[in-house]
């Protein structure tokens, strides 16, 4: 399990990048450069970085159900996720 602050700091990633979103559009639309280098480097999407919802684990994502792969399988065998059963042939 990823510990709290690394999960936090994801979390505050995420607001900065929502709230900039507008701003930052515009701004690329304009051409102007020289605002965007002027905000946060944090307000940028592409340093998100995905993680599981449940544990926080940075590897083995799954973004269709926004959980790692080793949480799904446990999930997956208790019955928790509605549509998924285990394969046989």
């Amino acid at each position: 399990m990823a510990r709290e602050s690394i999960k936090a700091r994801e979390r505050k990633r995420e607001r900065m990048v929502a709230k900039y979103a507008h701003k930052r559009a515009t701004l690329k639309a304009a051409g102007d450069y020289e605002a965007l280098d002027k905000l946060p480097k944090n307000a940028s999407p592409v340093r998100l970085h995905n993680r599981c919802k449940l544990t926080g684990r940075p590897k083995g994502y799954m973004r269709k159900f926004g959980i790692n792969r080793v949480t799904f399988r446990e999930m997956a065998s208790a019955g928790k996720i509605p549509g998924v059963t285990k394969s046989s042939w």
